[in-house]
């Protein structure tokens, strides 16, 4: 009801910025000759708002998360912040996948404020599925190096009194070669909602110093998804 043909630039100007009123100008102008109404062409339009409000809520679920800071030139969240908040915002649970993790003063840096909260709240799950290695020319059986691999896990890596649940996949440490498999995904999910897929591993290297490279979504079918293809394809406790 604001606007009826024939259309006129500045009648338009009044709607919508001032460079693009001629191009609309045009384009309402054209469709009109065409034959559509005014309550046709209304429709149109509400439809196409709504389509670009749609996407553009989707595009702020998503975010770009980069390190190290120094490089960024896109305006992109840092690995290292992005990890302790999505640490600090979970209330239920935490899963973590990683191919390299550190150990040591590193490993707290990275872990401790979460087992810090692990200890203190005992609601809190937290899940790690981890890469158990095995080295070129290491034949000793793989119940041992799983074995080996926990005892690290609880004197070296894990900085809290209450272990974190923690998995593997036994492909990982065959003794054929062929067979032989890594995980490889860097993943953290929270409380079904929040999900960070990057390349960065669990270490101080990654996430202050490697160039990577991921993103932040908000979806809770995504952050199922996830979180029950790696509890399927890696279902072995290592502690």
């Amino acid at each position: 009801g604001r606007l009826a043909p024939p259309f006129a630039k500045a009648a338009v100007a009044q709607h919508v910025p001032d460079h693009e009123a001629g191009a609309v100008t045009d384009e309402l102008q054209r469709l009109a000759d065409d034959g559509l109404a005014p309550r046709h062409l209304a429709y149109v339009l509400g439809a196409l708002a709504e389509e670009r409000a749609a996407a553009q809520q989707l595009s702020d679920r998503v975010e770009l998360v980069c390190s190290p800071p120094e490089l960024d030139h896109v305006d992109a969240r840092d690995t290292a912040v992005v990890v302790q908040d999505l640490f600090r915002r979970a209330k239920h649970d935490v899963l973590v996948a990683t191919f390299a993790i550190d150990a040591g003063a590193k490993a707290e840096a990275i872990f401790g404020e979460l087992a810090a909260r692990m200890d203190a709240e005992p609601g809190l799950r937290v899940r790690l599925f981890l890469n158990v290695h095995r080295v070129q020319g290491d034949e000793r059986p793989s119940a041992q190096l799983v074995w080996e691999f926990a005892i690290r896990f609880r004197e070296k890596i894990w900085p809290g009194q209450r272990l974190p649940e923690v998995f593997y996949d036994p492909r990982s440490v065959e003794l054929d070669g062929p067979k032989r498999a890594v995980l490889h995904a860097k993943v953290v999910v929270v409380d079904g909602r929040w999900t960070l897929i990057t390349s960065a591993n669990f270490t101080e290297a990654a996430q202050e110093r490697n160039i990577e490279v991921g993103l932040l979504m908000v979806s809770t079918n995504l952050a199922r998804r996830v979180a029950e293809q790696l509890a399927t394809s890696m279902p072995l406790p290592a502690n």
